[in-house]
């Protein structure tokens, strides 16, 4: 039997080039996202000695505000020099997937470190994990540029870096793994797969040399939750869809509310939230920074429910207000904080009023955070493993499938858009879809095709493919097909297209609408 040849690269040697390039990834990225995580520790750690030592003295409290002003304006000339290191860094990263950006790697991480560190040393409610990864892909942007790898190789590290940064920020490789596959790439097929998985487990062990094993959340759950209660869940997941929606409402309205400032120069702006955390700090200190304070009062004897409303509204607030000004900073764990808190009202209620056991507390607590993150981000997977890895165990799939299914869908009912794609959408109408500059340059992109898709049971000359590609061959299994016109697309197929980098963003999201990697909405 003649052996099998790709018709662009050995599949041999493409996929030791994957993995290698994947190691090399992990290590950027991942150490790259894990100094940013210790500039952060420290920085959130110097906030409350500062607060404990400024408490009190009109003096001290004065020159506190007097700094917090600086940062805010230190902070507004790096966003100024650098756009697109504002606010989580996600949904630059889906742009730059997807075509329509091109981010220069050097200067956003100068940007994102210096400016994320200010953010959290200022109080302000931000989070760690959507500026890692955009930190971990702009590590491996600047990798492959480096190493002068070819385009298509470089956008599969860009995906592996954005893994790679997620898993480190958190401790969670699986987790890392199928977001950038889930929310970035929206493609599974194997190659990235290989890839990705690589750069994460690099990543991750670098995490736990420096953090230790334990993830960024450590709950212990006693038990499932017996099926007899499961109608609990479904009120939950709808509870968690509606507030999911209203949530991207508001923070979508933060952002409006900075910009119809018109009187005030946008590297200003940031000064806002500055001068607000200064408040804060000295009223309600444990809604600063990204949470990890709150998540401290849910671990052992907690608040009454009073308290915890209390806390969960100012936190929701105060997130909306400092996302909005476009400060540097992710909210990412602010949302799994928020979740955690209405899980943990909504179980102390429950547990009041039917009588459970006090220890399935836990189980609310954690089933919340992956239902509020998938009714806001729209990947049920990722939420569940996310969470899944948080507790060190399965045996909670039933009802965190449940919980994010039916938050899931709440939130689709209520013609909530995803929290990324709206933002991207945002950013691409504030800067046009500006195209690539330069000669032409093309791009491997590879397509998984659903079962009842578009595409499914054609002829490749029956189907309207977008101008600027050519579709070159059809992976079915472990059998490479070469593509010609009388050949017939199955479901599960993988459609590799050469496209023109010019046009990938509008060529991407045409074939994936073909292929039914996304709905028409």
């Amino acid at each position: 039997m003649p052996k099998k040849t790709n018709l662009l690269e050995d599949p041999h040697g493409f996929s030791i080039s994957l993995v290698l390039n994947g190691l090399l990834v992990g290590l950027a990225a991942g150490g790259t996202a894990i100094f940013y995580r210790l500039m952060l520790n420290y920085a959130e750690n110097t906030l409350f000695a500062v607060i404990d030592f400024t408490k009190g003295n009109g003096l001290l409290m004065a020159v506190w505000f007097l700094l917090l002003i600086l940062m805010g304006i230190l902070v507004g000339r790096l966003v100024a020099w650098e756009g697109m290191s504002s606010g989580s860094g996600i949904p630059q990263v889906q742009g730059e997937m997807k075509g329509y950006l091109n981010q220069n790697w050097l200067r956003i991480l100068i940007s994102k470190i210096i400016g994320g560190t200010l953010c959290i040393l200022g109080g302000l409610s931000l989070g760690r994990e959507g500026p890692s990864v955009q930190l971990g892909a702009m590590a491996a942007k600047g990798a492959a540029k480096l190493t002068g790898t070819t385009p298509t190789k470089e956008r599969y590290m860009l995906t592996c870096g954005a893994g790679a940064g997620l898993a480190a920020a958190f401790n969670a490789p699986l987790a890392g793994v199928m977001f950038s596959l889930e929310e970035l790439q929206k493609n599974f097929n194997s190659s990235m797969l290989v890839c990705v998985i690589s750069g994460c487990a690099v990543s991750d062990f670098l995490s736990k040399h420096f953090f230790g094993l334990l993830p960024v959340f450590d709950f212990h759950l006693h038990s499932a939750l017996p099926l007899n209660n499961y109608w609990l869940l479904v009120l939950l997941g709808l509870l968690l869809g509606v507030l999911g929606a209203f949530y991207n409402f508001v923070m979508l309205k933060g952002q409006d509310f900075f910009n119809a400032l018109k009187m005030i120069p946008p590297q200003y702006r940031i000064i806002l939230p500055f001068l607000l955390s200064g408040i804060v700090c000295y009223t309600m200190p444990q809604i600063l920074a990204g949470g990890h304070a709150m998540i401290g009062l849910l671990d052992g004897q907690r608040p009454a429910v009073a308290v915890m409303l209390m806390l969960l509204i100012g936190k929701f607030l105060f997130s909306a207000f400092c996302f909005g000004s476009g400060a540097p900073g992710g909210i990412f764990f602010p949302m799994l904080v928020l979740g955690a808190y209405i899980g943990a009202v909504f179980g102390t209620v429950v547990i009041d009023q039917t009588g459970l056991e006090p220890f399935y507390m836990v189980n609310f607590i954690t089933i919340a955070m992956a239902g509020f993150f998938t009714a806001i981000v729209r990947a049920p997977i990722t939420g569940i493993l996310l969470i899944a890895e948080m507790t060190g165990t399965f045996e909670h799939f039933l009802s965190l499938a449940v919980v994010c299914l039916i938050s899931y869908m709440t939130a689709h009912l209520l013609k909530s858009e995803p929290i990324y794609e709206s933002l991207l959408g945002r950013i691409l109408a504030k800067n046009g879809l500006k195209e690539n500059e330069g000669p032409e340059h093309k791009i491997l992109r590879s397509f998984s095709v659903g079962a009842g898709s578009m595409a499914c049971g054609q002829k490749i000359r029956d189907i309207q493919w977008p101008d600027h590609c050519l579709i070159v061959t059809l992976q079915r299994g472990e059998e490479e097909i070469i593509a010609r016109g009388s050949t017939i697309i199955h479901p599960g197929d993988t459609v590799t297209a050469l496209v023109d980098e010019n046009y990938l963003g509008m060529v991407t999201e045409s074939i994936q609408l073909i292929c039914g990697e996304i709905q028409m909405p």
